[in-house]
């Protein structure tokens, strides 16, 4: 193992992602040196690339990492990671996702436990579904756009978090001491439900949107007469239903040591957006 660079820059994997180009920025202004990575950039990351791995994590001390999003994901982490801690990144910090611990599906905790096997320095955050859904997933900025939101969540009630409060998290982490083998359940200030979400980015635009509750079944066969394999449509539309029975909704305060920005409330996030 090579030994850690402890001036060396905070890597970023997805850079150009909704938390990673938030961490960026965040980082940026703490006046951290930060090496953005993603298929996109000038140093180039890709998940399923392993020969863009080594000048990616080349002299990195950190890292935040934003999984492949897909059905390979713990298999790549569990590839990549071992791959960073040996070439001297002695922390790794982790994207996940709240509600995963309790789905009783034990592969959506791979990419965690692929960490935790790493031996590196590791943390986990768990945020609840993002704001910027709304605004950059086709899944919900299509339907908002169009004026019509039909989802499977029925009033359940859901603590939209901003992704800018995200970063905060993880830059603490990434900067701070301590935070070893600790996970973290984020959440944003107050639980809404999709219905009163809907209606935040009505007013807050001034444009006519409204929720349609449905039914699971009723959502996949949507979601697949529009293309999506059904498979895939069933994932999706289990993820929404478990704001239906309150899977995600408690609150949480992630204690970084550090002060913590107001975070940002729904109607001035979408005040802010076009």
């Amino acid at each position: 193992m090579r030994r850690a660079n402890e001036h060396g820059p905070l890597l970023v994997v997805g850079s150009t992602g909704k938390t990673g180009r938030h961490v960026v920025e965040r980082l940026r202004r703490l006046g951290e040196d930060v090496r953005p990575v993603s298929r996109s950039t000038s140093v180039r990351f890709d998940w399923f690339d392993e020969a863009t791995w080594e000048t990616a994590v080349s002299g990195a001390r950190a890292a935040y990492l934003v999984d492949s999003q897909d059905e390979n994901a713990g298999e790549r982490m569990r590839a990549f990671a071992p791959f960073a801690v040996e070439r001297g990144v002695e922390r790794l910090v982790l994207l996940s996702a709240r509600g995963w611990d309790d789905s009783g599906e034990p592969e959506l905790l791979a990419t965690e436990n692929a960490l935790k096997d790493s031996g590196a320095a590791w943390t986990i955050l768990r945020p609840t579904w993002f704001m910027q859904g709304f605004t950059e997933d086709e899944t919900l900025s299509a339907p908002v756009r169009a004026g019509e939101l039909r989802l499977p969540c029925g009033d359940g009630l859901e603590p939209f978090i901003d992704a800018e409060d995200i970063a905060e998290v993880a830059a603490a982490v990434l900067t701070g001491g301590g935070h070893q083998e600790t996970t973290y359940a984020l959440s944003g200030p107050r639980a809404l439900s999709m219905g009163e979400a809907v209606d935040t980015i009505a007013k807050a635009t001034g444009r006519a949107i409204r929720y349609v509750p449905v039914s699971e079944e009723d959502y996949v066969a949507g979601l697949t007469a529009e293309g999506l394999p059904e498979e895939q449509a069933r994932f999706v539309a289990k993820l929404f239903g478990w704001s239906s029975t309150g899977a995600t909704l408690r609150l949480a305060i992630a204690r970084t040591g550090r002060p913590r920005a107001r975070p940002s409330g729904g109607r001035r996030y979408f005040e802010d957006r076009p």
